[in-house]
């Protein structure tokens, strides 16, 4: 007589279970790393400017001062941000209506022919005025494009994503947003020790633009394999009027049934976004023209801050999904009202490049609370049908009117010599960021995406708020 053993079957069920698991974590790295490689190629287009604006500012900016020109380089830098808005309506609507897929694949392309333009552009001593125009309006397609890219990307990445890891593979997207500038400073340390700085300074300043073009080609071609997060149901209500009801992907919807999430949005995003572009990108400036440091040891401190603040952000992401969202983010603003201050007036005042490495690194520490899970906390504020819309615009409003002023408004008061009031500036925006984490946002609740894709937190019983499946307007601020 034979003996046939079987498993028992709470056992079988755990196997399947977990085989389960390993499949959804497998087809989202795959999602994540399409999605994440356009960000990351997004990001390099856009910070690539501002890298190298040093170099090229006098071919297209007349004036004799070093400072000023320096100064009508990043109002041209800031104009692109004035499109942020505009491109994170086009891009939410159609991607809430078209799908994830369609809207990034159209950023993407746009920021490609953007980088090309830049990189054949002729100078002011070539074609005169014209050299300003055409790179004010290269610059503008480029925010409208990365002001797309932003909200799509976090609806991807945070739809894609596992449950009970959503923070972790979301904060990937500033993985790729930070390894965005960390590649343009690394060409720039490139080119700094290759071809030198007379010829980077007449034509060598072309060609990082030229490589973004290329890697934006290279990642159209990755996400034409992306898998599409949006529901055909969705895609169809889209096309359909019913008298009464607003579309998905519409303004009307935004406004009239989650414009609480909205301000939410944008005011998790005010404190952090300036805090951000002052450590990562204005930074630069400020150790060159007011600490004094020489700008090739600026360009190498830069780049392995920008190094460790990268690999430091799936560490934040795991660290939420064990114990929320919230404590994180008021980590960021308790430590950033505190500590701004002293680390930006330590920094103004030592020209010592290991100093300077180590207070540049205090203040991401400190931004990484914010940078590793903000978009995964707007993207769980808002339900499928409005969430590329709503994270979009949210934080392209807070974006251009904080984020992308700060490399202007810095400058502007870099050469008043009145630095100390934009550490002032800077601080006052954390805080007022700070009481929105504090008092609009609860830890560890149930959220649209739990709703739509299980659980975050291992609950296995029904919704705790309330909020049931497609029911999108019963909670309109849905805690982090």
């Amino acid at each position: 007589m034979s003996t046939q053993h079987t498993a028992p079957l709470g056992e079988s069920a755990q196997n399947e279970s977990a085989q389960n698991e390993s499949a959804q974590t497998r087809r989202a790295v795959g999602n994540i790393l399409k999605g994440s490689a356009g960000n990351l190629v997004e990001w390099y287009d856009l910070y690539v400017y501002t890298v190298f604006a040093a170099y090229f500012q006098a071919h297209f900016f007349n004036s004799k001062d070093e400072l000023q020109a320096g100064l009508e380089a990043m109002a041209v830098f800031s104009t692109s941000f004035l499109m942020r808005p505009i491109g994170s309506w086009f891009f939410g609507r159609y991607a809430d209506r078209k799908g994830r897929k369609a809207a990034l694949t159209l950023s993407v392309t746009m920021m490609s022919i953007g980088s090309f333009g830049i990189a054949i552009l002729p100078t002011t001593q070539e074609i005169g005025i014209w050299a300003l125009v055409l790179l004010i309006f290269i610059r503008v397609l480029q925010g409208f494009s990365v002001g797309g890219e932003y909200g799509t990307s976090a609806t991807y990445m945070s739809e894609a994503a596992t449950a009970k890891r959503r923070g972790f593979f979301s904060s990937f997207q500033y993985v790729t947003l930070v390894g965005g500038q960390m590649l343009a400073l690394l060409v720039l340390v490139i080119l700094q020790n290759t071809i030198g700085k007379d010829a980077l300074t007449e034509w060598g300043w072309r060609v990082p633009f030229a490589i973004g073009g290329v890697a934006a080609l290279v990642v159209l071609w990755l996400r034409r394999s992306m898998e599409e997060t949006v529901s055909a149901d969705q895609i169809r209500a889209a096309h359909v009027r019913v008298e009464g009801e607003a579309q998905p992907g519409t303004m009307k919807l935004l406004f009239t049934r989650h414009w609480k999430p909205l301000l939410v949005c944008i005011g998790v995003t005010m404190g952090g976004t300036m805090a951000f572009y002052t450590y990562t990108n204005f930074i630069l400036k400020f150790m060159n023209d007011t600490s004094g440091i020489a700008k090739t040891d600026t360009s190498v401190i830069n780049f392995w801050a920008l190094f460790i603040f990268m690999l430091l952000q799936p560490v934040y992401g795991l660290i939420s999904d064990k114990i929320g969202r919230k404590p994180l983010l008021v980590w960021f603003g308790v430590t950033g009202v505190l500590f701004t201050w002293p680390l930006l007036s330590t920094l103004a005042g030592t020209k010592d490049p290991f100093t300077a490495f180590l207070l540049m690194m205090g203040g991401l520490l400190i931004v990484g609370g914010y940078t590793s899970i903000n978009a995964l906390v707007k993207a769980e504020l808002f339900p499928a049908s409005i969430r590329a819309l709503g994270v979009g615009l949210g934080y392209a409003i807070a974006n251009s009117l904080f984020g992308g002023t700060v490399p202007l408004i810095g400058a502007a008061f870099q050469k008043t010599g009145r630095e100390d009031l934009f550490f002032t500036y800077v601080t006052v925006a954390i805080f007022l960021s700070l009481l929105v984490y504090v008092f609009a946002l609860k830890n560890k609740k149930s959220t649209h995406l739990d709703a739509e894709q299980g659980e975050a937190f291992g609950a296995r019983s029904g919704r705790s708020d309330g909020v049931r499946d497609g029911d999108d307007d019963k909670k309109d601020l849905v805690n982090a």
